[in-house]
């Protein structure tokens, strides 16, 4: 096996691997599956942390994890998978701030390092076992990927900054 086709086969695990944990976050939040609360009690829950409306920064959020991540998984329109689970992690990373680190006492280890990998992903490539590299479209130049990026870091931040005033409004 050669260093290039040893690159694509971890990209393979990597994509999959964290796109299916991505999916799997996602439909919690919008299905009800593998435990989750669904939809409404979800959108409850980010009205109750300053999303509003929650319903809909809940769908949103679901659609960036669920959608994004197998988007990344299958390899297809990678700058756009990638950066829609980035951006939604950064805005998950937001929250768990306060609890500090680490995943175990509900800190930002796990959101962040979910957003990492996506970013990577992003500018790597989906790799050569992707239905991106089966297709010629332009979505694969790298200037895409950082367009995307930089577009869902803004939309994130933007979202940030008004939950922020929107807290510090009914906390006074």
């Amino acid at each position: 096996m050669n260093a290039e086709h040893a690159l694509d086969i971890a990209l393979l695990v990597l994509r999959v691997g964290i796109g299916l944990t991505l999916f799997a976050h996602g439909a919690q939040k919008l299905f009800g599956w593998f435990g989750g609360a669904g939809l409404a009690a979800t959108g409850q829950g980010f009205d109750g942390m300053g999303f509003r409306p929650g319903r809909a920064n809940a769908l949103c959020a679901g659609l960036g994890e669920a959608g994004g991540g197998l988007l990344l998984a299958l390899g297809l329109f990678t700058p756009i998978g990638g950066a829609a689970a980035a951006a939604t992690m950064l805005v998950a990373v937001s929250t768990h701030v306060p609890a500090g680190f680490f995943n175990g006492k509900g800190g930002l280890e796990f959101p962040m390092t979910l957003g990492i990998v996506a970013v990577a992903l992003v500018i790597s490539g989906p790799g050569q076992y992707s239905l991106d590299n089966t297709m010629d479209y332009p979505l694969g130049d790298p200037w895409v990927g950082i367009v995307a990026l930089i577009v869902g870091a803004v939309l994130a931040l933007g979202l940030i900054v008004r939950r922020r005033a929107f807290t510090k409004t009914t906390d006074s």
